[in-house]
């Protein structure tokens, strides 16, 4: 079992900027893909940026070049950096493992309002 933990959430202007945490415990070793993923209010879960155990990343075309994913293996934490944000990235933002032999695990979520 992985279990994760997202922090790092919080009400910014636009243009400004936030880091998002999520940590893991627990399976680590069986995560393969570590996603961050937002949904807005009447809107579907979608993709934000995934980093792969390897270091492999990939982002959706929204947030490419404002956002970066990275990882500390020595943390157990996968960061997602947000800069130059937009009244669009508001949402609840979430963590997301995918495990070996198809396991998944979601994070609580943490909430990101962007408003002047």
């Amino acid at each position: 079992q992985v279990q994760l933990v997202e922090s790092g959430g919080g009400l910014v202007q636009p243009g400004g900027s936030l880091r998002l945490s999520c940590v893991a415990s627990g399976s680590i070793f069986s995560i393969k893909v570590t996603g961050w993923y937002r949904q807005a209010p009447g809107k579907q879960r979608e993709l934000v940026a995934e980093i792969t155990s390897g270091g492999t990343t990939n982002y959706a075309d929204s947030v490419k070049g404002r956002f970066t994913i990275s990882r500390d293996n020595a943390k157990n934490t996968v960061y997602l950096q947000m800069n130059s944000l937009k009244p669009e990235d508001t949402g609840v933002y979430y963590c997301k493992a995918d495990q070996l032999w198809r396991k998944v695990a979601w994070g609580q979520g943490t909430q990101v309002t962007v408003s002047s």
